[in-house]
């Protein structure tokens, strides 16, 4: 007689419970900038070894730096029952945030996770949310300095910044007290749309400030190339935390390398699929800044850029 005997064994913690894991990415800004940012992870993905199509899928949204369709798209990824959410940008991160308590969250980036109320410490984060922070905050002071060296001749600087990024008033304040320290006052503008950028360059032509200094955000990055547009036309120098379209008309960008923080990220989503929880895993910081300085762009101006400052830049466009 022979006898059947079933086993059952039970799925490990994690990915092996499904053959696929299921991720949404969600974006405050656009595909243009996001996507090869997004290309940066899929590489350091693969070298985990996962394959798209085979274990893994990503489902993507984008808010194109209109951070009010960011909760009906955290709604849309959500509902696709999702692993986790991979998030960019603090505005994406907290309507994640908003959306789902249960569904484990890793930022690519966001400014001030704790100050905005998005984890309890970079040590542990609590909740369902963890990954990096670029922390834009701890380079406003440096990217200031940075300009006052190159327009040595600054009494005033306007600093573009969008209120509706809870991350911006923060740097704002901080951009504020660093040019104090330089003797630099401040012509603080708004801009959440592309109306807005125009409303200040025309405030920004009738006043004449020494330089212009954006702040980092998702829907002025989205916005760049209009801002380029209108720093070329009033001959403004200007800085920037990303290095995109330096290129075209930015004096210089000073941050951290996205790149690397999206390689990291990888890390982090591996971690959580492997059952690791969000709230154990601590925050990390960027390691690696670039500083991108077009003397091109110095030339027009008529700027003489110190050799100094020339001998600090990771690239120089000339």
């Amino acid at each position: 007689m022979v006898v059947l005997v079933t086993v059952f064994v039970a799925p490990a913690p994690g990915l092996t419970q499904s053959p696929v894991a299921k991720i949404g990415f969600l974006g405050a800004s656009g595909g243009a900038r996001e996507k090869p940012l997004l290309e940066e992870f899929r590489r350091a993905f693969k070298e985990l070894g996962y394959r798209e199509g085979q274990n893994v899928v990503i489902e993507e949204r984008y808010a194109d730096g209109a951070f009010d369709r960011l909760p009906a798209l955290a709604g849309e990824l959500l509902a696709s029952k999702p692993n986790l959410l991979l998030v960019a940008g603090a505005p994406a991160v907290l309507a994640a945030k908003n959306a789902t308590s249960t569904v484990p969250i890793v930022m690519t980036n966001s400014a001030d996770p704790v100050g905005i109320g998005l984890v309890a410490s970079l040590a542990r984060p609590g909740g369902n949310i963890t990954g990096m922070s670029d922390f834009n905050d701890g380079v406003v002071t440096k990217r200031l300095a940075l300009l006052k060296e190159m327009v040595p001749s600054m009494t005033r600087v306007a600093v573009l910044y969008n209120p509706s990024n809870p991350t911006n008033p923060g740097q704002l304040k901080l951009a504020t007290e660093a040019a104090r320290t330089l003797g630099l006052a401040v012509m603080a503008l708004e801009a959440r749309t592309p109306a807005d950028v125009d409303r200040a360059f025309l405030t920004i032509q009738k006043e004449r400030p020494g330089a212009l200094f954006v702040i980092g955000d998702p829907a002025l990055g989205t916005m760049r190339p209009k801002i380029l547009e209108l720093v070329r036309k009033h001959r403004v120098p200007s800085s920037f935390t990303g290095k995109e379209r330096i290129e075209n008309g930015g004096l210089f960008a000073y941050g951290p390398r996205f790149e690397d923080l999206y390689r990291r990220a990888a890390i982090y989503v591996d971690k959580v699929l492997k059952g690791a929880k969000p709230a154990d895993l601590p925050i990390e910081q960027p390691n690696t800044f670039e500083f991108v300085l077009n003397l091109k762009t110095a030339k027009v101006l008529g700027l003489t850029v110190p050799r100094s400052i020339v001998l600090q830049a990771d690239r120089v466009i000339d």
